[in-house]
């Protein structure tokens, strides 16, 4: 599979630092993120917001990063051993996830891989751990809506949202190549989604131990109004919570 060949050139990567992995079943742990630009998506969730990192999907920005600066990052905090990928929609960097492959396998590496599952992906290693997280129908940007930025959401900007929505064969690829998963969907309190969620769950034969929900939003605000509904869905159906606890202890800051 292809690789990086010069580790000084900028890639599409527009942010790199150390954090606290806030969801899902590796939350709690130091991570090196790094975060591809780039979205096949342009997920809008009604009151919770839209994405909460717009500015790698709606209106993507240039990438800034070198491959050497993820390798100086690292050398930097030898005590993170864990790498997480994530974006934007990072399986539309095939070399770049492969390349962190190889340095992770080389330095005995836990890499995640944060997907909405728009892309297969095979690697020369496997990845240990894919976070997927398809997008439903609550996810669907409303016609006349203003993005972040102010761009009217037309036909075109729905289209594009619904193109690789929900791709079950690049998604059942994905899991069976790689080492795990677990599966992370984004609630927004509706009935209508969690049926979605749970068909989702029957169709891939996912298991409710590894199902983490987690509430839609990009604030704060939004993460205290909806704790509480996903709380007692999760306690229903049997499956994990997945608090953001970065949104929670910096709301909607940036590169944390």
């Amino acid at each position: 599979m292809k690789r990086i060949e010069d580790y000084q050139s900028t890639l599409p990567i527009i942010e790199l630092y150390p954090c606290i992995q806030g969801e899902g079943s590796r939350a709690g742990r130091p991570v090196i993120a790094i975060r591809t630009t780039g979205c096949t998506h342009r997920c809008h969730f009604g009151q919770g917001g839209w994405c909460d990192t717009w500015y790698s999907s709606i209106h993507a920005e240039k990438g800034r990063f070198c491959f050497q600066a993820i390798l100086d990052l690292q050398a930097k905090h030898p005590q993170i051993k864990e790498l997480m990928i994530t974006g934007g929609a990072p399986t539309m960097h095939p070399a770049i996830i492969n390349e962190l492959l190889h340095y992770a396998h080389k330095k005995q590496l836990f890499v995640t891989l944060e997907t909405e599952g728009s892309h297969a992906l095979e690697t020369d290693y496997p990845i240990d751990l894919i976070s997927l997280s398809p997008k439903f129908s609550n996810s669907v940007p409303k016609l006349g809506e203003l993005t972040p930025l102010g761009k009217t959401v037309d036909a075109s900007m729905i289209a594009q949202h619904n193109k690789y929505r929900l791709n079950h064969s690049a998604i059942a690829q994905l899991l069976a190549f790689h080492k795990d998963y677990h599966f992370k969907p984004v609630w927004d309190g509706s009935k209508t989604t969690l049926l979605e969620i749970k068909g989702f769950m029957q169709t891939h034969k996912l298991a409710a131990e590894k199902t983490y929900l987690m509430p839609a939003g990009q604030t704060r605000e939004d993460m205290v109004r909806l704790y509480p509904l996903v709380m007692e869905a999760s306690l229903n159906e049997g499956f994990n919570f997945s608090g953001r606890s970065h949104i929670i202890a910096f709301d909607d800051k940036r590169g944390v």
